[in-house]
């Protein structure tokens, strides 16, 4: 029994997490598919992270930013995505509740919130450079850039504490089998047996405020590159000004397209089929397309893995 019993009610220890199918032959298929888009999103990310660190040409803030971006894509998907592909391998996947969910669930907060501030970030890098070229040195010194950094960070930390701080405060004496292959805050909520008013306000409160901030410096940022992209009187210059957004564009309609679909929409739109679906798409899918969107469309990156894919050759 995955609980300790007291007086006359049940306090859980643990959690049964169901997973995305009880069918034993798409649970073979799945594992395959998932191993493999967790294999790409870690060898992507992290080759993202060392071209930037030994290409001098990549030594820019919005690369940067981009190699905190792919550490963090990195990190949230192994937050999630091996307890994910154990659930495809047992009948019965077990974690645990003080260490195993609580760190599951605080991990994958605090990396989606260090997204969210990174890719605001990154919307910033570029509204400077287009906006105001000639004081890109001084407005995005590498000061601004750490600075920028520390924020995301300090944000993914509160975050990720209220709410390990919220699970906490529940009290689970009932059924112990999580309708999700990762703990989030939605089915626990469900499986509670006290008041989680408190916690539900508190969530939706900070998740929503994180989404709000960052989702209005990005569109403020991309308002203000547009006007500037629309007085330019160079087609050539439009296009290349507009370029250097396409990838960074991208990425943020991914991700803030689905977060919205989770957390913004009303639960009753939508069944947990759809929410496991939708989740996996944010937690496991984008962390891979993040490296490819940027390698594929990004001319720079393209020309730094070559030059340096053309000195190990020479060398």
């Amino acid at each position: 029994m995955d609980s300790l019993k007291d007086g006359n009610r049940t306090a859980l220890t643990g959690f049964i997490l169901l997973g995305l199918t009880d069918d034993p032959i798409l649970r073979v298929i799945l594992f395959m598919i998932i191993l493999c888009i967790y294999l790409v999103t870690t060898s992507g990310n992290l080759g993202i992270i060392i071209l930037i660190r030994i290409s001098s040409q990549l030594h820019h803030p919005m690369y940067f930013f981009l190699s905190h971006l792919a550490f963090a894509d990195m990190a949230y998907s192994s937050s999630v995505t091996p307890n994910m592909l154990v659930n495809f391998l047992v009948e019965r996947n077990t974690i645990s509740y003080y260490l195993g969910c609580a760190i599951q669930l605080g991990s994958a907060a605090f990396f989606a919130t260090v997204e969210c501030f990174l890719l605001a970030s990154m919307a910033y890098d570029r509204f400077v450079a287009i906006c105001s070229p000639l004081l890109y040195s001084t407005k995005m010194s590498t000061q601004v850039s750490v600075q920028l950094l520390l924020v995301a960070y300090m944000a993914g930390f509160l975050i990720a504490v209220s709410y390990t701080t919220s699970f906490y405060f529940l009290l689970f004496c009932g059924p112990n089998q999580v309708n999700h292959f990762f703990c989030d805050f939605a089915p626990l909520l469900e499986l509670s047996c006290s008041d989680i008013s408190v916690s539900t306000v508190v969530l939706s409160f900070s998740t929503g405020s994180i989404i709000v901030v960052t989702m209005c410096v990005i569109a403020i940022s991309y308002i203000y590159i547009l006007i500037t992209i629309m007085k330019m009187r160079s087609t050539e210059g439009r296009h290349k000004a507009f370029s250097t957004c396409t990838s960074h564009l991208t990425a943020v309609t991914l991700f803030y397209g689905t977060i919205t679909f989770i957390y913004v929409m009303p639960k009753s739109s939508y069944s947990t089929d759809q929410n496991k679906v939708v989740s996996v798409f944010y937690t496991v899918v984008i962390p891979m397309l993040n490296p490819l969107i940027y390698s594929l469309r990004n001319k720079e990156i393209k020309g730094a893995l070559k030059r340096e894919l053309g000195r190990k050759i020479l060398s």
